[in-house]
């Protein structure tokens, strides 16, 4: 038995260091392939931020019959239901009974819960009808610069409605960010991009208060979205399903108040072209790739990804739209991409960790359901339900 007991042991022995190194190799490779997806997500972030403003100007500025633009809106809902139903189905293992009982539980027996969406739901819809009505008549450039007074909002809502702090960086960043946007806009009012606009049937007022509206919207939304989402165990992707739900149904109730006879002459799918479809698909599919982007990186590089994505659009638009880049501007927008960046920092006060649980407590069920989702590199055996 002595003899059986250390022949036990010394096996025990030889296994225990072939189980570290291979512990450690599996651990380096998820490092690397996390590595890389983050930075390849990161990219297509960019990509995807600066492609859709640039996009949706073309598709609107490009001579003869335009899409309508609420009919757009509701394809996108449509498009993000559909692919909110399929991770559902995913994460079901293809279960279709359980994947049914899931939706009747969360749409039908908590009717209530549902209810809570209608509020965001009816402001996200008028936002993304403002977007396409700011873009349509602004510089792309001038609108992606103008669009970041949406950190501006987010930060005054949570501030009031979550009851958050800011640190003293991120209170200063706000200030520099209200500054670059309004230089921007005074260059915007006084230069040649008015004349520009003008002389093209474009309305700059009424595209700068489409950005501004739509900012203010976004804001409120955001946090109110987030308010739900922390108070809630339901998944965020049930979540998107309720608010797409509501989505479809007030953006068809617009379409039809503003161009229902239209559409009812021409047909819903008046004007698309494989562009606009690509403009669809790219809105309807942005949120998610932003999911994937907290979930492999962080709000820092976020930050980043958004920064330079204000840097692509506008050298495009100097090439695409003969977009004008004065010393001003530069100024403007350099001060915009500095308060994107100095926003996300953490606090200083926080320890390295509060970067990550800061990151998964913006969006608490995001990150837990992209588990599910999403292969975890640090838990891969690890289950998760919704």
């Amino acid at each position: 038995m002595m003899i059986m007991a250390a022949a036990a042991a010394a096996a025990a022995s030889t296994e225990s260091p072939n189980r570290s190194t291979e512990d450690k190799t599996s651990a380096r490779r998820h490092n690397e392939v996390n590595k890389k997806l983050k930075y390849i997500s990161l990219a297509i972030l960019v990509i995807q931020n600066a492609s859709l403003i640039l996009s949706i100007r073309y598709v609107r500025t490009l001579p003869g019959d335009h899409f309508y633009t609420t009919s757009a809106v509701v394809m996108a809902e449509v498009l993000k239901v559909l692919t909110c139903l399929v991770i559902i189905l995913i994460q079901k293992r293809g279960n279709v009974k359980s994947f049914v009982s899931l939706l009747y539980d969360s749409l039908v027996v908590q009717y209530l819960d549902t209810l809570k969406l209608a509020v965001p739901s009816l402001i996200y819809t008028l936002q993304n009808n403002l977007q396409y009505v700011a873009i349509s008549n602004l510089p792309a450039a001038t609108f992606q610069v103008t669009y970041q007074l949406k950190i501006l909002t987010t930060a005054l809502f949570s501030v009031l409605m979550l009851r958050k702090s800011l640190s003293k960086i991120q209170w200063i960043s706000l200030v520099l960010l209200f500054a670059g946007v309004a230089i921007v806009q005074v260059e915007q009012e006084g230069g040649k991009q008015k004349e520009a606009v003008t002389s093209t049937n474009q309305n700059y007022f009424k595209g700068l208060v489409s950005v501004i509206i739509s900012c203010l919207s976004s804001g409120f939304a955001g946090v109110y979205f987030e308010k739900i989402l922390k108070g809630s165990s339901a998944s965020v992707w049930m979540r998107n399903i309720q608010l797409g739900i509501f989505g479809t149904v007030l953006g068809l109730l617009g379409m039809w108040w503003n161009d229902g006879a239209a559409i009812a002459e021409k047909g819903f799918l008046f004007g698309y072209t494989p562009m606009v479809w690509g403009v669809i698909f790219n809105q309807a599919f942005g949120g998610l790739l932003v999911a994937v982007v907290v979930k492999y990186a962080d709000n820092i590089l976020k930050g980043f990804a958004t920064s330079f994505s204000i840097i692509v659009s506008t050298i495009t638009s100097v090439y695409l739209f003969g977009f004008h880049v004065d010393l001003i501007f530069t100024l403007g927008a350099g001060l915009v991409i500095g308060a994107v960046y100095m926003y996300s920092l953490p606090k200083p006060n926080s320890s390295t960790s509060s970067t990550s649980t800061s990151s998964s407590s913006h969006s608490k069920g995001g990150d837990l359901e992209l588990d599910a989702f999403l292969p975890n590199p640090k838990a891969p055996g690890k289950k998760k339900g919704n």
